[in-house]
């Protein structure tokens, strides 16, 4: 049997980007969540996944609005990550936000967006696949990613050089 810590610190070895998953659902509340488990699936048709655990307080809310929008944060949105990884009624209380053609919050100064509808959800050990597919995306020619790694926030700059 693995130890759940050693496993945690083993994979925490693997630097990761940090992303907001975004939704509105039909009485136009916004809900939002950090994720670290973001990844790119298929580029034909073009899908996308991520992984919420499923003692997720936020995934209920956003599961049957049927899509998402994938916020890529940039290394000055700390704060912003933080905001998202609470549990706060209304995470988005007097936050400058956008929306995506399908109508998702889009947060301003995140680096990149993806606009998806869920495709599917597939339940995996204590956490769920979600995959989306892609309707529209989008980035900035600016910025760094704002990163996961060994247990703390990193930006590309204060990671070791090669």
């Amino acid at each position: 049997m693995i130890e759940s810590s050693l496993f945690r610190s083993v994979l925490g070895a693997w630097p990761t980007g940090v992303c907001v998953i975004t939704s509105r659902d039909a009485d136009g509340r916004r809900h939002g969540m950090v994720v670290g488990s973001f990844s790119s699936i298929s580029l034909d048709p073009p899908l996308v996944g991520f992984f919420p655990d499923k003692r997720s307080s936020t995934w209920p809310k956003i599961a049957p609005t049927g899509r998402f929008c994938v916020n890529v944060l940039g290394a000055d949105q700390l704060e912003l990550c933080k905001r998202f990884a609470g549990r706060a009624e209304d995470k988005f209380a007097e936050l400058a936000h956008g929306h995506t053609p399908s109508g998702q919050p889009l947060l301003e100064d995140a680096i990149a967006w993806i606009d998806c509808r869920i495709e599917r959800v597939e339940d995996i050990g204590d956490h769920l696949l979600v995959v989306g597919e892609v309707e529209s995306l989008d980035r900035r020619e600016d910025g760094t990613p704002l990163l996961f790694f060994r247990g703390q926030y990193h930006d590309v700059a204060g990671l070791p050089g090669v």
